[in-house]
């Protein structure tokens, strides 16, 4: 399979113009683990640049580790983010040529930009400032004087302990997390992902689409709706978004798990003919069902890229998030800080509502799980 990278990248100006200096980590998209860091103190200069020369040496660094890689990009800079992302024109002349640099370093298409709060990206942060107070003292930063944590970056939304976030972070991101509505394959319990015939809801499955618009437009709090491009997805994400007068926003990474050969058959069913790859699938999030290249680790890194996007887009607001068993209980337990095996041991009903609520500082709370009493 195709590596694939996190970078984290940061700059700071101590004076804005003044001196500067970037940092950078280059995590395994997998296991979050670093794989590479660098920082430099760069001299005289913006905020904007020095964030942007850190882009470039997280960008290069991975380059170095695997020109063939897939990178997701995650700064504390909107402004980086959405110029890099194409939604943000690039005005100033000191920033576009360093954009163009940037854009050399990977193929169109292989680079991701997502946005974080500055807690989430703390390393890129320490690194940078560890180069401007080597600057400071008339010298470069160096590799051993690193602090830099290695710790998986897709679980940071795991909650601290207390009962509730503090007053000061704000209003909240909230996700409602609603499963799609029966196809003719729920009942059967037939494994039904992405790699296979895309089934379109049922006529139960349409009832439940409906309730589920019902009570939601009854609760009348959300304000956007995304959903997964799988046409059991759009059809639950359509019909409430009707009943709400909202659009629909599609997200790829929300998409169910490419299932392989397993698609359309009963657990059974893959335990009869692929026992062994079933039975290292249960017990490696790493592992692949037999024929596919989606893993549960894989899962973990494009939900939680897309749960990023979502919480830039629509922060301290109400958004419906119309997706499927796996991606959902990814969010959950990401949530939660609750290990992969988790998935395992939580009930997730067709057209039923999950909460979760995203605060400022990185902290999640768990809600509302598994809610089907608008299907009674």
């Amino acid at each position: 399979m195709t590596a694939r990278f996190i970078v984290e990248a940061d700059g700071g100006s101590r004076g804005n113009p003044g001196p500067a200096g970037y940092g950078t980590v280059v995590r395994d998209g997998d296991t979050g683990q670093i794989v590479a860091e660098a920082a430099e103190f760069i001299g005289h200069a913006t905020n904007n640049v020095a964030e942007y020369k850190g882009l470039i040496a997280g960008l290069r660094a991975a380059r170095e580790l695997d020109p063939d890689a897939s990178v997701d990009v995650r700064m504390d800079s909107k402004l980086v983010v959405e110029q890099m992302s194409g939604r943000w024109k690039i005005k100033h002349p000191d920033m576009q040529p360093l954009a163009a640099e940037a854009r050399t370093l990977f193929p169109r298409g292989r680079v991701t930009y997502t946005w974080i709060p500055r807690e989430r990206n703390k390393d890129a942060d320490r690194l940078a400032n560890e180069a401007m107070d080597a600057g400071k003292a008339g010298r470069q930063w160096e590799p051993r004087a690193s602090r830099a944590v290695a710790e998986p970056p897709l679980e940071t939304a795991a909650p601290k302990a207390g009962w509730a976030a503090p007053a000061d972070l704000g209003t909240p991101t909230t996700f409602v997390l609603l499963r799609h509505g029966e196809t003719p394959l729920t009942p059967e319990k037939r494994f039904s992902g992405s790699g296979g015939s895309d089934p379109e809801l049922s006529d139960k499955g349409r009832w439940q689409a409906e309730r589920a618009a019902e009570a939601l437009a009854a609760r009348g709090s959300v304000q956007a709706v995304v959903s997964s491009p799988m046409r059991r997805t759009r059809q639950t994400a359509e019909t409430v978004a009707a009943r709400l007068g909202l659009e629909v926003r599609y997200e790829d990474g929300l998409r169910e798990v490419d299932f392989g050969d397993w698609e359309g058959l009963t657990f059974a069913e893959v335990r009869e003919r692929y026992p062994d790859d079933l039975t290292a699938w249960l017990g490696s999030a790493k592992a692949r069902p037999t024929g596919s290249d989606e893993s549960f680790a894989t899962l973990t890194h494009r939900a939680g890229v897309a749960r990023d996007k979502i919480l830039a887009r629509y922060a301290g607001k109400t958004v419906l998030v119309v997706s499927h068993v796996s991606p959902i209980k990814t969010l959950v337990r990401l949530a939660l800080g609750a290990p992969p095996d988790s998935m395992y041991r939580m009930e997730l009903s067709a057209a039923s509502i999950c909460a979760v609520q995203y605060y400022a500082d990185g902290n999640a709370s768990l809600r509302l799980l598994n809610d089907t009493s608008h299907l009674r």
